[in-house]
């Protein structure tokens, strides 16, 4: 008996155009975050912009390239509650300190 291959795009992974379209838009995200640096009506608002993009790249090479999207939703699920509940106790440290906030000394 002849063993066959298993198809690229198999239930556990993405296929490999799809691993290079992830990095293409990786790239255009990161040459996005170069950007904002050089437009001098962004620097009010850089840091939000910033947050968003890092958190739109975090959530591709999570979802990719730690293979979160192929895993069962109970791993995906434990995975993002550890990332929410992190975010939320650094945002209370910093509303707690005084770095964000009414009371922000900047």
């Amino acid at each position: 008996m002849a063993e066959h291959a298993a198809p690229e795009s198999s239930k556990g992974h993405a296929s490999k155009s799809t691993y290079w379209l992830i990095a293409v838009i990786l790239g255009i995200i990161t040459m996005l975050e170069v950007a904002v640096f050089y437009v001098p009506l962004l620097h009010s608002v850089i840091v939000p912009i910033l947050l968003v993009l890092s958190a739109a790249k975090f959530a591709l090479v999570a979802m990719f390239f730690m293979h979160l999207k192929f895993d069962k939703p109970v791993l995906t699920t434990l995975f993002a509650g550890g990332i929410i509940v992190a975010t939320v106790i650094i945002l209370s440290m910093m509303l707690l300190f005084g770095t964000i906030g009414p009371g922000a000394h900047m």
